[in-house]
C-alpha cells in the first residue's frame, strides 16, 4: 500500500470514528442522559414562581375546576396566576356574553392578593390551542377576525378596571404553526391584535413563543413582554421520549441576540407535568408518567428554570398535580407546597 493511499485510508477512519462519537454523544444526550443542574438548591427569587391555570383543562381531567382553583389559591398558595380565557366559555352563543365564572375566579384571586396576567384571543393554552365556540367553526377566516376582535374588546373593557390584573397575553405562541389545530400564523393580524388591546388599556401585552422551536425575533418585538416555553423532556412518535442536553444559559444567550433584556422576560409554560404520548393526562398510567416527569425531574426543571435568569416562572401542571393529589399520589402538589410562592 502506498503512503498516499494509506494516508486517505486514515483520515477516513479517523472521520468515520468522530461521527460515530458524536452520533453516540447525541444519542446519549437525548435518550439517556439526565441533564439535570449540577446544584438543586431552589433557591429562586421573591415572586419568581406562578401557575398557568386552564378552568377547560380541570373540567377535562374531571378534578372540578372550582375545587382546584381553590385549592391553587388556599393550599398552595400561588400569587401568580395566568389565566386563560376561553372564547366558547364567555361567548357560548353569538352576541350573548356571560363571564360569572371569571368574574368568580378573579374576584377569589383578589381576596388573596394573587396577581393575573390575563389570556385572550383564539389561540389559548391547552389543546387544539385554537379555541373557537360551536357557532363559529364554520365560519371563513375573514368572517371570523372582526368577531374576535370584538371578543378582545368585551374582554378588556369588562376587566380593565381590576388591579389584579398585571398584563395581557394576545394570543398563544401566534407565530408558531408546527402545534396545535389552527390556522396558519399571521403577523400582521397579530399586530392589529395588538394594536386594539393597546387603544383599550395601558398594561402592557405579553407575547409568547416556543422556547425549542422558535428564535423569538419576531415575538420579543411584537409586545411589551416575552414569554417563552420551556420543555425538558418531550416524546416524538418516530424517537420516543427525549431529554433536550441544552444548558440554561442557552435560553439567555438566544434572549440577548433579540435585544429584549431578562427583565422583561418571563417563563410562561415551564413543564412540570408529563409528556401524555397518544393518550390523554387523565388516563396516563403513572409508571409512563414517570418516564417524562418523575419528581427528580420535576425538582430539576424546576431549578433549571431558576438558573436561566429569567424574571418569572409560571409552571404548567397544576391541574394534573392536584388530580395526582386526590388520586393518593400528592407528591407533587406537596413538593410545589414549599416553594416560595
Amino acid at each position: 500500500m502506498t503512503r498516499k493511499k494509506y494516508s486517505t485510508k486514515k483520515i477516513w477512519l479517523v472521520t468515520a470514528s468522530v461521527i460515530c462519537l458524536f452520533l453516540a454523544w447525541v444519542l446519549y444526550a437525548f435518550k439517556y442522559a439526565s441533564n439535570y443542574p449540577p446544584y438543586i438548591t431552589l433557591a429562586a427569587p421573591d415572586n419568581f414562581w406562578g401557575v398557568t391555570y386552564s378552568k377547560r383543562f380541570a373540567s377535562f381531567l374531571n378534578v372540578g375546576w372550582k375545587e382546584n382553583y381553590l385549592a391553587i389559591l388556599n393550599d398552595l398558595g400561588a400569587k401568580n396566576i395566568r389565566l386563560p380565557i376561553y372564547w366558547q366559555d364567555v361567548e357560548p352563543r353569538e352576541g350573548e356574553f356571560d363571564f360569572k365564572e371569571y368574574d368568580w375566579m378573579l374576584e377569589e384571586g383578589a381576596k388573596k392578593n394573587a396577581k393575573f396576567i390575563i389570556v385572550i384571543g383564539r389561540r389559548l393554552p391547552r389543546w387544539p390551542e385554537c379555541h373557537v365556540p360551536d357557532w363559529g367553526k364554520d365560519l371563513e377566516e375573514n368572517e371570523l377576525r372582526p368577531k374576535i376582535k370584538n371578543l378582545l374588546t368585551t374582554i378588556v373593557a369588562r376587566y380593565k378596571d381590576r388591579k389584579e390584573i398585571i398584563a395581557w397575553q394576545v394570543e398563544n405562541e401566534p407565530l408558531l404553526d408546527s402545534f396545535g389545530v389552527c390556522p396558519p400564523s399571521d403577523e400582521t393580524w397579530l399586530k392589529e391584535e395588538v394594536a386594539l388591546v393597546k387603544s383599550l388599556d395601558s398594561r402592557p401585552i405579553l407575547i409568547t413563543a416556543s422556547g425549542e422551536l422558535s428564535s423569538w425575533r419576531r415575538e420579543t418585538k411584537a409586545g411589551d413582554l416575552f414569554g417563552t416555553t420551556l420543555y425538558r423532556v418531550v416524546w416524538s412518535p418516530t424517537m420516543g421520549y427525549l431529554r433536550w442536553w441544552l444548558p440554561d444559559w442557552f435560553y439567555r444567550a438566544k434572549l440577548e441576540q433579540t435585544g429584549k433584556p431578562l427583565n422583561k422576560s418571563i417563563i410562561v409554560e415551564l413543564q412540570a407535568e408529563p409528556w401524555a404520548p397518544n393518550s390523554s393526562l387523565e388516563n396516563l398510567p403513572f409508571k409512563e408518567a414517570e418516564k417524562s416527569l418523575d419528581i427528580k425531574q420535576f425538582r430539576a426543571n424546576l431549578q433549571y428554570a431558576i438558573n436561566t435568569g429569567f424574571k418569572q416562572s409560571y409552571l404548567w401542571g397544576v391541574e394534573w398535580w392536584y388530580m395526582q393529589k386526590i388520586r393518593g399520589n400528592p407528591e407533587f402538589w406537596d413538593e410545589a407546597k414549599k416553594l416560595n410562592w
